[in-house]
């Protein structure tokens, strides 16, 4: 009699999704890969070792030598053939302090402290003056911390060890069930024309944030990047607070006054790619094209003018995995939203692929390499901090993304729903909202693989970028430069302000487990995001946050901007993101109303431009009567305030959509009423 061999048990992922299984093959090996480059790691202390910790080895760092304390510099440029440290600190002579090269193409030198302490002064500028056999340069040390833009627009790094590091206050908050993520870009958040600062933001914008009832803040372009313009994409030195909003210790003040508001700090952290600089970033460092990027052509982005990492080669796995680590430990960030995602994945970057069949994620134009980086830097994230929150910014709809790695996922605790906006935007942009069909606007909303979390959103912010325009801005366009007063009688205005709250409303009730918000887009902000810039003759004003027209209560504006803090008090109050219960209990397309269910809430959507429904019958889950939770119509959020505050709908045991009990609505023309069983209630 034989024996048959035992099952293995299938891939976690294909449990949660059995039109996997084909792909098994290709799940174990992404495991597989996963598991061999823990295992060689184990030399150097696993993933907590020196493979996440290259900040404290290469770059400056104190330490000392034969007893003796000083200053550490170290550089890896295994294909340089002369470095020489220079700075305020030695007249720049470039031949006072050369380096010395070990086996492995790493350079350093000591500096011995002298009678006056360190031999470099604090925020006293330096470089690394870096030769090989084609030419030599200038350099900024890779693992710089400190870099500064010069008044002739170079950038030059600096030693930045205060006398007094800074004094943490504040315990980071528990993470919230449900993230209500508020993105914000430090440099624009003032409303005058400038860059503003970490300092101003701490002061007159957290506040704001925490008091809108959000309970996260994700901040952009806070690495060093040479171009303003940019938004913080095209980082130059990945290591370096972007000096530009202020100093570390200012960016460490700001994350402990959010922590003290009970706000989750994320940051967008970019590991996709890397400017082409040389002389203020990494490319060529040491005369090769290769050192921490893939040789050309691979190694340069089509679309971004920009350069690829070798997520294959142990260096730049250092330097990124110590990235990771460092900005979660030196800034005690919450954890990331990592940029780019689908074009780390995916050979082609994901640039014109439709990603329309299961095919299109396990074939040969999947990096793998790009593939086990994600999975290392997830894991490295939450052993380093347990409770960190990461996000993927991906359109491919990578299956097992936004699931743990050993279910054979990439490791990330949520991924964006990136259609909700391109649907809004596209709808807006081609379609009369009378023409909007609604069982299609659920069916887009809903479609995500529901066993991964999900961020869902209305706006982007790259959707406002000069050439696009706010959701605001498509609804009303130049009527907000003169109508937006309470006063003032439009109908544009007034169908605009109508449909974003109802935009907004649908969106948060039904796209994701977790909702953002760019800054500004709350209140309905007009016009569009555009950068100093030679076009534009580098002026600030669509670079700025114009606040003061949300608090202006003559405007309009801030109805839009109390909906919004009622919106995030509702799920507050109900957690309604953690509830993962959606249904659709019904649509009728000719009517142009829907009702749909999260939790115990019911959500009732009137979208006809002029018909209010009186007694309008929609079926109801529970047995109870329903009492207006929140309304769009009401007066204080823009509205009409053509339905009672707090009105109750009495049972009835009249069916209605399959349902043995139902309710009768006044739902007035383009509004929407949350409704809450008064059971759950009380």
């Amino acid at each position: 009699m034989t024996t048959r061999p035992p099952t293995r048990e299938p891939v976690g992922l294909v449990r949660l999704d059995p039109w996997l299984e084909p792909y098994e093959p290709q799940l174990r090996e992404r495991l597989r890969r996963f598991r061999d480059a823990l295992a060689r790691m184990e030399d150097g202390g696993g993933l907590l070792g020196s493979v996440s910790l290259g900040h404290r080895y290469l770059g400056l760092n104190r330490g000392e030598r034969d007893g003796a304390p000083g200053l550490w510099y170290r550089e890896w440029a295994p294909g340089a053939t002369y470095l020489a440290l220079i700075g305020d600190f030695n007249g720049w002579d470039r031949g006072a302090h050369p380096m010395a090269r070990d086996e492995w193409g790493v350079w350093s030198i000591f500096m011995p402290d002298g009678p006056h302490g360190c031999a470099i002064a604090h925020d006293g500028r330096l470089k690394v003056h870096v030769a090989h056999r084609e030419s030599a340069m200038d350099r900024l040390p890779a693992y710089a911390t400190r870099v500064v833009q010069e008044p002739d627009t170079s950038f030059c790094a600096r030693w930045w060890s205060p006398a007094e590091p800074y004094a943490w206050r504040e315990e980071a908050p528990v993470a919230p069930p449900a993230l209500r993520i508020y993105e914000a870009h430090v440099g624009m958040a003032l409303e005058e024309g400038r860059v503003g600062t970490f300092g101003e933001f701490t002061r007159d914008v957290l506040p704001r944030i925490a008091g809108q009832g959000y309970n996260a803040v994700q901040l952009m372009a806070v690495m060093e990047h040479p171009f303003y313009a940019s938004f913080g994409y095209h980082v130059s030195s990945f290591f370096a607070v972007s000096s530009r909003f202020g100093t570390p210790d200012e960016l460490k003040a700001l994350v402990d006054e959010a922590h003290r508001l009970g706000l989750t700090v994320i940051m967008d952290l970019i590991h996709s790619h890397s400017v082409k600089n040389a002389a203020e970033g990494l490319n060529r460092f040491d005369g090769t094209d290769h050192q921490y990027f893939h040789a050309p052509p691979r190694g340069e982005h089509p679309a971004w003018d920009s350069l690829c990492f070798d997520y294959g080669k142990a260096e730049p796995l250092r330097f990124l995995l110590s990235n990771v680590r460092f900005w979660l430990e030196e800034y005690r960030f919450d954890g990331f939203r990592f940029d780019g995602v689908t074009s780390m994945l995916y050979l082609d970057h994901g640039i014109g692929r439709p990603f329309n069949r299961y095919d299109d994620y396990f074939g040969d134009n999947v990096d793998a390499d790009a593939a086990t980086y994600l999975m290392l830097a997830n894991e490295l994230a939450h052993r380093v901090r347990p409770g960190a929150v990461t996000v993927a910014e991906d359109v491919s709809g990578m299956p097992g993304l936004a699931r743990p790695v050993a279910e054979g996922g990439l490791g990330f605790d949520y991924r964006l729903a990136m259609g909700v906006p391109d649907m809004w935007i596209r709808l807006l942009k081609e379609r009369k909202d009378e023409e909007w069909r609604l069982g299609d606007i659920v069916g887009t909303l809903l479609n995500r693989r529901h066993t991964e979390k999900h961020v869902g959103y209305a706006e982007s912010h790259d959707q406002a970028m000069v050439g696009d325009k706010t959701l605001a801005f498509w609804l009303m366009d130049q009527r907000m430069y003169w109508n937006m007063d309470r006063a003032a009688a439009d109908p544009v205005v007034e169908r605009g302000i109508a449909l974003h709250k109802m935009i907004r409303l649908i969106t948060f009730a039904l796209a994701g487990d977790a909702y953002l918000n760019f800054m500004g887009n709350e209140f309905g902000h007009p016009e569009w995001i555009d950068f100093p810039r030679q076009g534009n003759g580098y002026s600030y004003h669509y670079a700025r946050r114009q606040w003061s027209l949300a608090d202006n209560g003559f405007l309009r504006y801030q109805g839009l901007n109390e909906f919004d803090r009622a919106m995030m008090a509702l799920d507050e109050r109900r957690r309604l993101l953690a509830d993962p219960f959606i249904e659709q209990l019904s649509v009728d397309e000719e009517a142009r109303v829907l009702v749909v269910r999260r939790g115990a809430l019911v959500f009732a959507f009137n979208f006809d431009a002029e018909r209010s429904y009186s007694g309008l019958r929609i079926p109801v889950p529970d047995a109870a009567d329903y009492v207006v939770e929140l309304d769009t119509d009401r007066a204080e959020f823009g509205g009409f305030g053509r339905t009672e505050p707090g009105a109750t709908y009495l049972l009835q045991s009249a069916p209605a959509q399959g349902r043995d009990q139902s309710v009768q609505v006044y739902l007035p023309a383009r509004s929407a009423q949350v409704l809450a069983p008064v059971a759950a209630l009380k």
